[in-house]
């Protein structure tokens, strides 16, 4: 049974990774656009590269491990019954698939050429899976300990920060 939840939990981190590089490859690969035309074809080759790898090695087999692990723990741990965090929990990760799909759509985007986003876009884009993240993981871990409301609170909180924090980041960049 342990074996089932620690290759759910590897498969996992792997597929998080992959998102959280993966958009930092768009942004690079977006930025790209601005540097002179040899060097600019040069880092977009280099970056889509970078990107089918990390794309078709990583991140896409390891979202399809843990979409099959994430049953299969369900089932032994809780014979898949639902309480209310696992309810809850259930929403944030079918939308961090949502959200994998998006990714997915860049991917698919930016190999062909098209950059439909600007880097700052996609850095707040980047985001979003921290936001996932956080939110799965305490719900995983505290589970009937967290009140909904609060946890709700905590998390707009969290977004707040982390928005800001990208702001701000953004004015530093600019000087």
């Amino acid at each position: 049974m342990e074996y089932i939840l620690a290759l759910h939990i590897i498969f996992i981190v792997t597929w998080f990774s992959g998102m959280f590089y993966i958009v930092r490859l768009f942004i690079y690969n977006t930025e790209a656009g601005e540097k002179e035309e040899t060097e600019k074809q040069i880092l977009r080759k280099q970056f889509t590269i970078m990107m089918k790898r990390l794309w078709y090695i990583i991140t896409l087999p390891s979202a399809i491990l843990t979409l099959i692990f994430g049953p299969l723990v369900w089932y032994t741990y809780y014979n898949f019954s639902l309480p209310q965090w696992l309810a809850i929990k259930l929403v944030f990760v079918f939308l961090l698939y949502v959200y994998f799909i998006t990714l997915h759509i860049i991917f698919k985007q930016q190999v062909k050429g098209v950059f439909k986003f600007t880097s700052q876009q996609l850095r707040i884009w980047n985001e979003i899976s921290t936001i996932f993240l956080i939110a799965i993981v305490m719900l995983a871990v505290v589970k009937q300990g967290i009140s909904v409301v609060w946890g709700l609170i905590g998390l707009v909180l969290f977004i707040v920060v982390l928005m800001s924090a990208v702001k701000i980041y953004k004015l530093l960049r600019k000087n």
